[in-house]
């Protein structure tokens, strides 16, 4: 097993923010720098995070591959970006992690999926929970279980997230906006709830939001080609 190394994150959203706070709560210390650099946190890491919207993930990741080599195992969370295209935009060989986590990782309980590129070796999936078995459930599946992972339990999370409300002390409707990006799966699902009933609703919710997550990886796979 490679050594563990440094961690950065790239200009994290809303849900990398949970499981940043998941992997560090345990600590008194954060000891985290700050830097407005993307190449400065690819250059001083061997862990790189990809923690922006989806329709930033070609743009960010041209401004930095230049800068990815052998050493770097690059990890995103961007909802329907898939492998293919995390690849594509890398340089040949890299390691690319197409990670899935969920808003409770901000207590700990988190349920995270993760799928290993055609270059990432198991010792990278070893690392990868060794990096985040304190956020919760961290499991290793294959790629088509991503999208589903983000209906039912990315987005899934904010249908109903009762240990999260009660333990961070935060108004349900402010829990609720940190995790729907306009356009995006979490608010696709919700919208579909006020639409019916809530049983029938929340089936329908997690169908919705899976779907959303499929044709965000259909964009960014055309925008890469682009």
């Amino acid at each position: 097993l490679k050594k563990q190394g440094s961690v950065g994150f790239l200009k994290p959203g809303v849900k990398p923010l949970g499981f940043m706070k998941g992997y560090y709560n345990f600590s008194q210390e954060l000891g985290i720098a700050v830097t407005h650099s993307n190449i400065e946190v690819v250059c001083g890491s061997d862990v790189v995070f990809v923690a922006v919207k989806p329709h930033l993930v070609p743009l960010v990741l041209k401004e930095v591959t230049q800068h990815v080599t052998g050493r770097h195992m690059i990890v995103s969370v961007a909802a329907g970006v898939t492998l293919a295209t995390l690849e594509e935009l890398l340089p040949e060989n890299s390691v690319a992690i197409r990670l899935m986590p969920n808003l409770p990782c901000l207590v700990q309980e988190g349920a995270l999926l993760f799928a290993r590129g055609s270059h990432a070796k198991q010792e990278d999936g070893a690392l990868l929970r060794s990096l985040l078995h304190r956020c919760g459930l961290v499991e290793e599946g294959p790629e088509a279980w991503i999208d589903i992972h983000t209906g039912l339990s990315g987005s899934g999370v904010a249908f109903g997230a009762g240990r999260l409300l009660r333990d961070s002390g935060k108004h349900p409707a402010q829990l609720r906006s940190e995790v729907c990006t306009p356009g995006g799966t979490t608010i696709y699902g919700l919208h579909t709830l006020e639409q019916g009933g809530v049983r029938a609703s929340t089936m329908s919710a997690v169908e919705s939001a899976t779907e959303r997550a499929r044709e965000l990886g259909r964009k960014s796979t055309a925008g890469s080609r682009k």
